[in-house]
């Protein structure tokens, strides 16, 4: 790998590594405000437990279901009007990052209900039992208990829309994947398709390690 080539593209190499941090981080505090809550009423509706309501079970599922099985790079390009109406733009890391949440919202939300289901029925029905209330419950026996899961949960998402931001870049949406195909598929440039993928392998592999070490530290079992 020539040594010119990577030296001449470290400019736009950092500045696309700080867009795929920006789109990262917000899609991501979006899923968590959103998709925790989401989360836990997919579990806490279900049959059989303290708040259970099949309709809003089976709304909330259908939703996050429907969301899913839509292709990200179809998501993109069928959310151009909504973002167009957001943010004022279609373009760019902030647009992007609009898809991106809507795109990591069910995912997570997901991975929060599967958390919860692996927590012993034995400590929620202790709850129940001495009268605890649906808001207690949750905040004092499900979320504590499911710490671990939710933490792995996070770092799933955060890789997960790593790979996301890298399609963004397709329609301009910046960031890491942008430079990709703007510099290294359009021009045939073999140095920064290679750069950009090591990047990536890089800070997945980091983020992984940190999310496992902190799911290790809030296991309290």
């Amino acid at each position: 790998m020539p040594l010119d080539s990577i030296i001449e593209i470290l400019p736009d190499l950092n500045k696309a590594f700080f867009e795929t941090l920006y789109m990262v981080l917000i899609s991501l505090a979006v899923a968590i405000v959103v998709g925790l809550p989401l989360g836990v009423l997919l579990f806490v509706t279900d049959r059989g437990l303290f708040l259970e309501n099949l309709p809003t079970k089976i709304l909330s599922g259908f939703f996050v279901n429907t969301i899913r099985s839509i292709p990200f790079i179809i998501l993109l390009v069928g959310l151009i009007p909504l973002t167009n109406l957001i943010v004022g733009t279609t373009i760019g890391p902030t647009a992007a990052s609009v898809s991106l949440s809507v795109a990591a919202i069910p995912f997570f939300a997901r991975l929060v209900e599967t958390s919860l289901r692996e927590i012993d029925k034995g400590v929620v029905e202790a709850a129940v039992a001495v009268g605890a209330t649906p808001w207690m419950i949750i905040k004092d026996v499900l979320l504590p208990e499911a710490r671990p899961g939710i933490v792995q949960g996070i770092t799933l998402t955060t890789i997960s829309l790593i790979g996301f931001s890298a399609m963004a870049g397709i329609v301009g949406g910046g960031g890491i994947g942008d430079l990709a195909i703007r510099f290294g598929y359009y021009r045939y440039d073999n140095t920064v398709m290679f750069t950009t993928v090591i990047v990536l392998i890089c800070l997945v592999q980091l983020i992984q390690l940190s999310g496992d070490q902190i799911a290790r530290l809030v296991d309290k079992r």
